[in-house]
């Protein structure tokens, strides 16, 4: 009998409610689920902020028009090479691929942008990205985002794992939690508008905060 598989391309959430018990956490008022994350004590240099704030201007009236790789290539690069990921055998990946089982169902695909342990070929992720995209399509990159979840928590064997999803200017970032067996609790932060300062750099303080504390065994 042949394996069901999926593809992270193609997921849907009531495929993953098919597979496991996954639902929507609900957090407190104010909400503190994201608040450790959030924040994570990083102090940015002047320099720092001349740059974001160099880049908005930069980009602000363009954006909005971009194509996907445009998008990759002319702003989200800019940021995710300004975190610089790379320390001692853990780096950025793009376009990796990934693959692994959950309850006897394969699950394969290749990640937007993640940060793993590996050398030449990603061995333990830590957290997501995806998907880049200039605007919300048919598929839904939430879906699609803690798919990868699942399968990295169930590769690295962890009860939490992180990421967070793109669509245009706007991030959110994702928390995804094993609260017992075979069920799942994810929470989404609030929408962080890349082209205001105020929220570029904390969405900049958050990709340090995965980089500096969050990736560890």
């Amino acid at each position: 009998m042949e394996t069901k598989s999926y593809n992270f391309s193609n997921i849907r959430f009531s495929d993953l409610e098919e597979i496991v018990d996954i639902r929507m956490g609900k957090d407190e008022i104010p909400p503190t689920k994201f608040r450790e994350w959030f924040q994570y004590e990083y102090v940015l240099s002047k320099e720092e902020i001349r740059f974001f704030d160099k880049l908005i201007k930069k980009h602000f009236y363009q954006l909005r028009a971009y194509s996907e790789e445009k998008l990759k290539m002319r702003f989200l690069s800019s940021v995710l090479n300004q975190v610089d990921f790379m320390i001692d055998d853990i780096q950025d990946w793009y376009d990796a691929q990934i693959q692994g089982e959950i309850n006897g169902i394969q699950f394969k695909g290749f990640a937007d942008f993640m940060v793993a342990k590996g050398r030449k070929t990603p061995q333990k992720p830590y957290f997501f990205i995806q998907e880049f995209k200039p605007s919300q399509a048919d598929k839904d990159v939430e879906d699609q985002l803690l798919a990868e979840l699942l399968i990295a928590m169930e590769k690295n064997q962890t009860q939490v794992m992180r990421g967070g999803y793109i669509i245009g200017r706007n991030w959110y970032f994702v928390i995804l939690e094993k609260i017992g067996e075979n069920v799942y609790e994810y929470f989404v932060s609030d929408q962080l508008d890349s082209l205001n300062l105020e929220h570029l750099t904390q969405i900049y303080i958050c990709l340090q905060a995965v980089k500096l504390k969050y990736c560890q065994d």
